[in-house]
């Protein structure tokens, strides 16, 4: 099965400004005085927890941009599981260009390992229904690509990747524009055919004028309870797309799933996501 990735001269520039905050003004000080210049060695990259795996794209960009002559070998990919013990990489080269890799290398894949971890595991309580389990904007600075990357490696789907994706009226905008008609109309007149209109609603007052309205191709439900998550589903009658967001937590996924929405988007599984624990060992 294959599973995103993107071409490394686009995530390049990322690794790099991050090899670059670790090496300092002066390099790796350290492994150049105790290392002789010429000492080869094999290393791994190790899981200490089972977990699924994401990251390994990036740390092998981490390994290659230190030293193009490093022999980087991928032995479980992005998007596969792995359990304790098991070897996701292998490296071989210079001793000095590893361990100067080394930390950029594994605090990427342990990042997006976690994420790639902690969607599994809400897509997995989903199962069984049609809903999808996507992320949101609620990313580390300079990092939502990967991150976005790592939620699909677990299974889940994309929200928009920045601000000019798609049309998302949320709460402040109805507020600063002075109204859901207001917006909705605005946005007939201004949006392009071509991009996507969501909108966010508070109550099922709210969404009836939507639905009014109209204008929108999916709905936003904020912070909604499920007994009106289901009223919101029956209101809509699948006019449009129907989006569960706002303190989605893994134990009420089940239950929201069951509701009939289209989406359940989380913020938490990037901004909540725990680093998995992964070693390099020679």
């Amino acid at each position: 099965m294959s599973f995103a990735s993107v071409p490394d001269m686009i995530l390049e520039p990322m690794v790099r400004n991050a090899l670059m905050e670790d090496l300092g003004s002066y390099g790796d000080v350290t492994t150049r005085a105790v290392i002789p210049a010429d000492t080869t060695y094999e290393a791994r990259i190790n899981a200490r927890e089972d977990a699924v795996v994401s990251g390994m794209q990036v740390a092998k960009i981490a390994f290659h941009l230190v030293d193009a002559g490093l022999k980087v070998d991928t032995v479980i990919a992005d998007g596969q599981p792995c359990k304790k013990g098991d070897t996701l990489m292998t490296i071989s080269g210079l001793a000095s260009s590893i361990l100067s890799a080394e930390r950029v290398a594994l605090n990427y894949a342990g990042r997006l390992t976690g994420i790639a971890t902690k969607t599994a595991t809400f897509v997995a309580a989903a199962k069984g229904t049609d809903v999808r389990i996507t992320c949101t904007r609620k990313t580390t600075p300079n990092m939502r690509l990967v991150e976005k990357l790592a939620v699909l490696h677990g299974g889940g789907h994309n929200h928009r990747y920045s601000l000019s994706d798609a049309i998302l009226i949320k709460d402040n905008h109805i507020a600063a524009a002075g109204g859901v008609r207001q917006v909705l109309e605005a946005t007939a007149q201004h949006a392009s055919h071509m991009m996507a209109v969501e909108i966010e609603v508070d109550t099922l007052d709210q969404l009836s004028e939507v639905l009014d309205v109209g204008g929108a191709s999916v709905v936003l439900l904020d912070n909604m309870d499920n007994e009106t998550l289901a009223k919101a589903v029956k209101m809509v009658n699948g006019t449009m797309k129907t989006e569960a967001s706002g303190n989605v937590k893994l134990d009420r996924i089940a239950s929201i799933a069951a509701t009939g929405v289209d989406y359940i988007s989380s913020g938490a599984l990037t901004h909540s996501a725990r680093t998995v624990d992964l070693g390099l060992d020679f």
